[in-house]
Formats: structure tokens, sequence, C-alpha cells
């Protein structure tokens, strides 16, 4: 079985074993472990019911239907594309978390590419380059706002009072980038595109609970509800409705376990860590003078270091709960700025399987080129509009 298990499953693995070894030697106190494990079980409910909702959901063609529409609607014209694609991937990762983007919607954009015959690749960094900068408005966006949200104090509604400028900020600095590095006509070739042909979906059924199921998750959150409860009573509508159409689609496979690993580890070795000098440097990158500028760069720089969930909870550690600018500035370097190196987000590393089975090449220079433009202008834009209108 271990060596079925691919490279990253092994990581997560070896995380989880080193974060419960830490505990029983002494190295983590048990108070210290049973707290951090205490934080994070609802947002492992959360995980666990917003990835099965949107399997079944893109099981269910909701996605394929949208994204055949749009093309459809986009009658040939490539910026008419280019906006709704834009909108589409922005209101994915906004709404049902940017690993959705990254993995679930990456395959039907990729699929829908040789029917219009459009290039694939603007049509990938689209979802890529979105599912990190576009996670910023809600806390269900991106899984390290979740893990701020205790500290930062704030519930969905403030928080998005206080992320719509640096949002509208992100989103605008990478529609700008895309449109210059890959879907302007020099890059693209082509001047128009064939809209393609709308196929029925399959189960009618299975496609209105399913989208019955995403309206409600939505609903939920507008009205405050606790984002594992609505989650979770979204994906128990979804999964009925399989139950009685389509059983067999309902297999293990749907939860994420490697993601449960993951972040459980993470939250027993980095509060180790941090007792053990890491907090000490965390101080020393940051500085003591609460500047928001230097927060973002340093977690946008960790995050291509080691990957942007380790690199928020280290930060967060030595961040005042009374400093809610300089944690929202850490959170736009670690949701903006993981677009230059593979691994800096798992959304990413994800992103690149998805490519190499679709067979998509993604030339590595460029996307370490683009990215990293795309990370420091984005960043400062997304900073500056924090601070003066967050």
């Amino acid at each position: 079985m271990w060596r079925r298990l691919g490279v990253l499953d092994r990581i997560r693995i070896g995380l989880l074993g080193l974060g419960v070894v830490a505990v029983p030697t002494g190295l983590l106190p048990w108070k210290a472990a049973a707290d951090s494990l205490d934080e994070i079980w609802p947002l492992l409910i959360f995980l666990v019911a917003i990835i099965v909702l949107a399997e079944l959901t893109k099981e269910a063609q909701v996605f394929d239907a949208i994204a055949a529409r749009m093309a459809v609607l986009g009658r040939g014209n490539y910026a008419a594309l280019f906006f709704l694609c834009t909108a589409f991937a922005s209101f994915i990762t906004i709404f049902l978390n940017l690993d959705t983007t990254a993995v679930l919607l990456t395959p039907v954009m990729l699929a829908l590419a040789p029917k219009a015959r459009i290039a694939a690749l603007p049509l990938a960094m689209t979802t890529i380059w979105l599912a990190n900068t576009a996670s910023l408005l809600l806390p269900v966006s991106n899984l390290t706002n979740l893990l701020g949200m205790e500290k930062i104090g704030l519930d969905a509604q403030e928080f998005a009072a206080r992320m719509w400028a640096p949002q509208l900020a992100s989103i605008a600095v990478t529609m700008a980038f895309l449109w210059a590095f890959y879907w302007r006509r020099g890059e693209r070739r082509d001047l128009r595109y064939t809209p393609p042909l709308l196929e029925p979906v399959a189960d009618r059924v299975l496609f209105g609970a399913a989208s019955a199921g995403c309206l409600l998750f939505i609903v939920l959150l507008l009205l405050k509800a606790h984002v594992a409860v609505a989650a979770t009573a979204a994906a128990v509508i979804v999964v009925a409705a399989f139950l009685v159409r389509a059983r067999k689609r309902l297999t293990l496979s749907l939860i994420p376990w490697q993601l449960v690993i993951f972040v459980t580890g993470l939250f027993l070795v980095v509060p180790t860590l941090s007792r053990h000098g890491l907090s000490d440097l965390m101080t020393w990158m940051i500085g003591t003078e609460g500047d928001p500028y230097r927060t973002a760069a340093v977690g946008a720089g960790l995050s291509n270091t080691i990957n942007n969930l380790p690199a928020y909870k280290a930060v967060e550690t030595v961040i005042p709960p009374t400093s809610q600018d300089q944690l929202l500035a850490l959170l736009a370097g670690t949701n903006v700025g993981p677009v230059i190196t593979p691994w800096a987000s798992l959304a990413t590393l994800l992103w690149f399987e998805s490519c190499r089975r679709h067979e998509v090449k993604v030339p590595m220079g460029r996307f370490l080129l683009t990215g990293t433009g795309l990370a420091v202008v984005g960043l400062l834009a997304t900073v500056w509009a924090l601070v003066h209108f967050g």
C-alpha cells in the first residue's frame, strides 16, 4: 500500500506522523495539542462536506453545462469568453473554495477547449490564477481564511466588508495579466472560436439537486450560518439525491482524506516548531512595526517556498489578535502570492496534475515569470486596497 501512494500522500502522512510523535515525546504538550485539534475539527467537517458537494456537483454535470453555455453565449468572441470565464472561475472560487476551481473546474474547462477549438492553456491559466487570487472575499474561499477567522474576530459578512476592495484589486490585476500573457490575439493566434453544440444533461434530477445544494450553501452563508453547518446541509441534499438515482457513484474516494491528514498534521507540527525557535524567526522576518506590506511579502515568499498553509500558520502565531490589518495582509500574501512555484498552494499542485492528465503542456519558464509578475503587482495592489479601503 505504501508503494502505491504518491509522493504528496507520503508527505502528508509523514507530516501527521511527526505531529503525533511530538505529543508523547513532550515536544508539544498534551494540552497544546488538544487545543490545536479542538480548533480545527469544524474546519475538517467543512472541508469534507464542501469537497463532497463539489465533486457530486461536477458528477451531476452542473459545471459542464455552465461552461458550455458560456462558450455559446460568447458567440465566438474571445473577449466575451474571457470575461465570462474569469467571472465563472471567480464565482466558483469565492463561494465553493479555491480547490473546487483548481481540481473540478479545470477538467471541465480543458474538456471544453477541443469542443470549441479553443487553446487549452489560456483556460487552464484562468482557473489556477483565479483559484488563488479570487479567494479573499469570504472565509470559505480559502482554507487559510478559515484558519484565521477566530483570531481575526470577524464573521463572514464583516470579513467580506473588509476584503471586498482587496478582492476586486487582485481580480482586476489577474485579469490584466491573463489577457496580456495568455488571452490576447498574439498569444492565442485565432481571431474567433467555434461555439460548441449544447448537450443535454444525463440526469435532470441530479442536476437539479446539485444546483439546489449549491444555492442552499450560498444562502446559508448569507444568513450567517457556520460554514460547517452550511456545507453539511448542502452536501446532505446532494448525497441523498445520488443515493436514490446513482448510488454507485457514492464511493469512499469522495472523502478528501489527504487534506484531512495534511491539515491535522499541520496543526500539530507548526505549534511544535513555534515552541522551538520558529516564532522567533517569524518575528524577525515580519518585524515589530506591524507593516502590512512587509507581512504580506513574507507570507507570499514563504508560501512559494514551503506552501501557503504552513506559511500562514507559522506567521499567524506571532501576530497579536489586535493587529487585524496585519492578519488580513498576511491572508493577502498567502492567497494572492502563491502563483509562482508549483508547490506554493495545494490547489496549484492538483492543477498541474490535472493538466498532465489532459496532456496540456505548461511551459515552466513562462509559468514562473508571469506568476512572479502577477504576485508582485497583484500583492501591491491588494494590500494598497486593504490599507485604503478595507
